[in-house]
């Protein structure tokens, strides 16, 4: 029953002459009901309330997470309704914050309140002038859009489910605002090239290429169709019919003609205008932007030519390692013939897909023996392990991650690159795995999602430093766990982690220095065994998406700093398993907030 002041008033005449005080109002209620919660509680309904507001404007956060309701839709995003309402939740929680009292919360909750007070910030940061003109403007390259991202979800073999009629329905609801987010992509890049903020001519031609690829496919050969080809048992043969009818008309008459309409207009209107110089130091306000973000992705104060110098010294030490490997197989080359021996010998390559596929499930049947000497507690989720579909694997990295759901029901994902298969070697497989799957991406982000204890923007959420930076360390642990003695696999981990270092130089290289494409490509074949292949896609994806990838080793070097002061200070007493466990039971913490967490628990232990 609501009481209104009509209502409130009645009352009071009826008692005659009994005194009355003011009627209440609502925001009267909201304070006194405030004032009963403990700060923990006011806290965790402030984390409550904004994720599920964030739910409702983000719905495809929701569908990854298994949580249906918002799942036939994809969202407003591009629009400047969606931006405003991310800039009002952000500066909203701002406030709501500085309502409770940070000093009365626990260890746990004082940690939540800075991270997710450093969260608002920056968001309110990225989506302030001058980032945000400068970033909006630019809305996909061939290596951050939906035209890639969405295929794969759409396919029947991504996160979308496919078990019911309703989730048939909602993927053809999903098509229709796909579509319409590829012509927002158009009137962004439009109103990009009328303020002079615009991609490189590199980027702008590999998306073509993209669309291209996926043009030629036959309606019954796109990844959209997919979901036909796997219907659930208790659909009828006319629902069959019904459903395969729609699905082909979506991607002929839909899809198909928005792709068209992109491809065109980028080949025909935006490519002539793209810019020709590769890193952000060639664009209009390019270099602002670079400062701004690699302070949120690395989320510590520092600068380019800081970054760029610790790349280079961790290059000079990684190397000097690589020389003991290579004196200690008897290669009587130098190291830059060992390198072209690793990329060319046949015996460090796989004959199919099929043997290359077979290799990591080997490699992942070993690391689940051992597992348990680094980690008190193992994901629910269980982790597949699959190729690239081919659709999009030329322009994929190696491997990556794809999370299961909290409750296992969705396992993780592990992919692996098979395309170009005679550039790919063996030395790499096991650390790769290590990083994309378990113990790196899938531990890090399952063990958080399956905490409930946690608030969601810490079970899900995350910042790239901590994320990545746990991946890259979870290959050193591959040294503990035995996985290393080979000295061909141990060349294969010290590949990897001199590629994270090389990242540093040549991200920074790229866009605070200008380097060219060339240049960058030239550096990372001197200094490793990779091949031209894998080469030119990481420096590709470099250009895409600045800064992203100087967080792997700068996470990794704090968080081995962290472990290392752990060993020291508390001797015997250190436990690499609660170590383990401390860094990773309440989520992806920006790098300062796990240093000040991982500091206190020394203290503790003392």
């Amino acid at each position: 029953m609501k009481l209104t002041p009509k209502f409130l008033l009645s009352v009071a005449l009826a008692a005659l002459a009994v005194p009355i005080a003011a009627p209440a109002t609502a925001q009267d209620t909201i304070k006194a009901e405030a004032a009963q919660l403990t700060e923990g509680e006011k806290l965790a309904k402030v984390f409550a309330d904004d994720d599920e507001a964030s739910l409702k404007r983000n719905p495809l956060n929701a569908l990854f997470r298994g949580d249906m309701r918002y799942a036939d839709r994809l969202g407003d995003f591009m629009t400047d309704a969606y931006f405003d309402a991310e800039r009002k939740a952000a500066n909203d929680n701002i406030a709501a914050l500085g309502n409770i009292d940070r000093a009365k919360l626990s260890p746990t909750d004082k940690i939540a309140y800075d991270v997710f007070m450093r969260n608002q910030k920056d968001a309110i940061k990225g989506l302030s002038s001058p980032y945000f003109e400068l970033s909006v403007v630019r809305p996909i390259n061939h290596f951050f859009g939906f035209h890639t991202f969405y295929p794969n979800f759409a396919s029947g073999q991504g996160a979308a489910p496919f078990k019911t009629r309703v989730d048939y329905e909602n993927n053809l609801k999903r098509h229709k605002e796909f579509v319409v987010m590829l012509d927002r992509a158009i009137g962004r890049f439009r109103e990009g090239m009328a303020s002079g903020v615009v991609e490189t001519k590199m980027t702008v031609s590999n998306v073509i290429d993209q669309l291209d690829t996926q043009l030629k496919q036959s309606a019954e050969e796109s990844p959209y169709f997919g979901p036909t080809k796997n219907f659930p048992a208790d659909f009828t043969d006319a629902e069959k019919a019904a459903f395969t009818r729609q699905y082909r008309d979506a991607i002929e008459k839909d899809i198909y003609p928005a792709y068209t309409r992109l491809r065109d207009f980028l080949k025909n209107d935006y490519l002539p205008v793209a810019r020709e110089g590769h890193g952000l130091k060639y664009m209009k306000g390019g270099d602002q932007l670079y400062s701004y973000l690699i302070e949120s992705t690395v989320t510590l104060p520092m600068r380019a030519d800081e970054i760029h110098n610790i790349g280079l010294s961790e290059v000079a030490r990684i190397k000097g390692e690589m020389e003991k490997v290579r004196t200690e197989v008897n290669f009587k080359g130098t190291l830059p013939e060992f390198f072209d021996h690793l990329r060319h010998d046949p015996k460090f390559k796989m004959a199919s897909r099929e043997a290359l596929t077979q290799g990591y499930y080997d490699i992942g049947k070993t690391v689940d023996a051992v597992i348990g000497t680094q980690f008190k507690y193992l994901p629910k989720a269980p982790l597949e392990i699959r190729p690239y579909e081919e659709f999009r694997e030329k322009y994929e990295a190696g491997g990556s991650y794809q999370q299961g759901t909290p409750d296992g029901s969705r396992p993780g994902i592990f992919y692996f690159n098979a395309y170009d298969l005679p550039s790919r070697t063996t030395p790499g497989m096991t650390t790769l795995y290590l990083h994309e799957g378990a113990p790196g991406h899938h531990f890090q982000i399952s063990i958080a999602q399956e905490n409930e204890k946690l608030p969601a923007f810490m079970r899900f959420g995350g910042n790239t430093a901590y994320v990545e930076g746990w991946a890259l360390y979870a290959e050193t642990l591959g040294y503990e766990m035995g996985l290393y003695t080979d000295p061909y696999q141990r060349f294969g981990t010290l590949s990897d982690e001199m590629l994270r270092a090389m990242r540093l130089v040549v991200d920074t290289g790229i866009h605070s220095k200008g380097w060219s494409r060339e240049q960058a490509i030239d550096y990372m074949l001197a200094n490793s065994d990779m091949g031209r292949t894998d080469a030119t896609a990481e420096v590709e994806r470099y250009i895409a998406i600045p800064s992203q990838a100087l967080a792997y080793k700068i996470g990794a070097l704090t968080i081995s700093r962290l472990k290392e002061k752990a060993k020291t200070e508390l001797g015997g007493k250190f436990d690499v398993r609660e170590f383990h466990n401390e860094v990773l039971n309440t989520g992806a913490l920006p790098l300062t907030v796990l240093e000040k967490k991982i500091d206190d628990w020394i203290a503790s232990k003392k």
